[in-house]
């Protein structure tokens, strides 16, 4: 039996006057991915805030015909909610018109009803694989949150789905945020100037020439509301293990910065050297707090110590990627400081300079960036060097200007580009529809994620050796 989700929320009044067949622009097996007509989005099964975050803004060419499938409860509501707010806000509202199609059969009227042609796939890590599988199999372009693979397992059935999407004629992308992150976009620039940068150091295991750490929280405000965490965020056996998680944007960047356009194969350019893990406690109060549930449920009971949960969600990675040793870190916190959120550092080193991204107090938890000069490498002759860059920036990034700081030097970012972290879905977002409209991705695309699944997941084989 169809079931039809009500319309609480004033968003699917439409539902049941919706075309039983496939909407002109759907994908079809065999077809090649890229078209003119209108690309319609399907989300399935929202269990992560994220999914919505890619619908923050309408986009050229992108239908505000929005079906959903998945199965009822709080998930779906909550995800409704957010899209509904989008609508309703003052500033650029939104005009979605969520069609939602709820019932244990979600997945397979998904792919029988073809009622549009990219899925968005934003939820339970342990179930993302599966809804891959089944999507690029029927012909349909995937655009997945991160991460896509968390476990050995996964990544096996990852490079099978890649495969599966070629023959099909689809796209498969993950949504690689921190790209958009102007601080991390000038940086990369940044490193490409070799009369400032130098060449890349290549560092030790001990002392790798790039680092990437982040900070993230339990508990937060997303689209000026809190955001209440579903139960199962909280079980590694269902969103999977830190080190498999946030992880997977840092080894991303990496690639990203140090080898732009590159492709990377992680079998043979990446030697893994070290990787570690250690929990974060959770009270009964504050898993109250996040997810609005009195006590943990039954499927958290095993990670509960002395009537504390203990998260494995935090993860370091030591390794090299072609000779240059990288270590990524991710830790989670209950909830930011006062007046803070979560908080990236970063640091690619070359002979010349160090290019530093830093976001604590001193930044007043904003990313800043900054240029510090190498040993040996005077701070005033770095900054000629610097000079002369800067044009080249500023015609790519207007209004951009150069602060000397004691020891080092700081790019001033205009206000204009500080969008924010959720803002960034929607770039990802565009970048995927110009994807499709040329009918493949770039070249460098596909063995980068795979890469960066394999770093992860080899990481957690190291890590549960222990």
């Amino acid at each position: 039996m169809r079931i039809i989700a009500a319309a609480a929320l004033g968003l699917i009044a439409a539902a049941c006057s919706a075309p039983s067949g496939p909407p002109s622009g759907a994908a079809k097996p065999g077809a090649r991915a890229g078209w003119t007509d209108e690309i319609r989005l399907i989300t399935l099964d929202p269990g992560h805030f994220h999914a919505s975050l890619v619908q923050m803004k309408m986009l050229p060419g992108l239908s505000p015909v929005v079906h959903v499938y998945a199965p009822e409860g709080p998930e779906l509501r909550d995800h409704l909610r957010r899209i509904d707010a989008f609508n309703r806000r003052a500033a650029d509202p939104t005009r979605w018109d969520e069609r939602v199609s709820a019932g244990p059969d979600f997945l397979e009227r998904m792919i029988r009803e073809r009622r549009g042609n990219v899925v968005v796939i934003a939820g339970n890590n342990a179930r993302k694989m599966s809804y891959i599988e089944a999507a690029v199999g029927a012909g349909l372009n995937v655009l997945a949150d991160k991460p896509m693979a968390v476990t050995p397992e996964d990544y096996g059935r990852l490079k099978a789905a890649f495969a599966a999407a070629r023959k099909n004629g689809v796209l498969l992308y993950d949504i690689m945020t921190e790209r958009s992150e102007i601080t991390t976009i000038l940086q990369r620039e940044l490193v490409s100037v070799p009369e400032v940068f130098g060449t890349i150091e290549k560092g030790t295991a001990d002392d790798p020439a790039v680092v990437k750490a982040s900070v993230h929280h339990f508990f937060k405000v997303v689209a000026g509301s809190p955001l209440v965490r579903p139960p199962w965020f909280f079980d590694t056996a269902q969103q999977g293990e830190g080190i498999v998680d946030v992880t997977t944007h840092l080894v991303d960047l990496v690639q990203w910065e140090c080898f732009p356009g590159k492709a990377i194969d992680g079998e043979s350019d990446i030697a893994l050297t070290a990787a570690r893990r250690w929990t974060t406690a959770v009270s009964k109060d504050q898993f109250r707090k996040a997810t609005g549930l009195a006590d943990f449920p039954d499927d958290l009971r095993p990670s509960v110590r002395n009537g504390v949960l203990q998260v494995s969600s935090n993860g370091e990675i030591d390794y090299a990627l072609r000779g240059i040793h990288a270590r990524v870190s991710v830790a989670w916190n209950f909830e930011p400081p006062e007046g803070g959120g979560d908080t990236h550092f970063s640091v690619i080193r070359g002979s010349r300079a160090s290019v530093v991204i830093r976001q604590e107090k001193e930044q007043k938890f904003r990313p800043e960036l900054y240029v510090e000069p190498a040993r040996g490498v005077g701070q005033e002759a770095l900054g000629t060097e610097l000079k002369r860059a800067m044009p080249f920036l500023v015609r790519k990034y207007p209004g951009l200007t150069l602060a000397e700081e004691e020891g080092r030097w700081r790019i001033v970012i205009p206000e204009a580009y500080r969008i924010g972290h959720e803002a960034h879905f929607a770039d990802v977002t565009s970048r995927f529809l110009q994807y499709l409209r040329e009918g493949k991705l770039p070249d460098w695309e596909e063995p980068g994620m795979l890469a960066k699944y394999y770093v992860t997941t080899q990481a957690l084989v190291r890590v549960l050796a222990k």
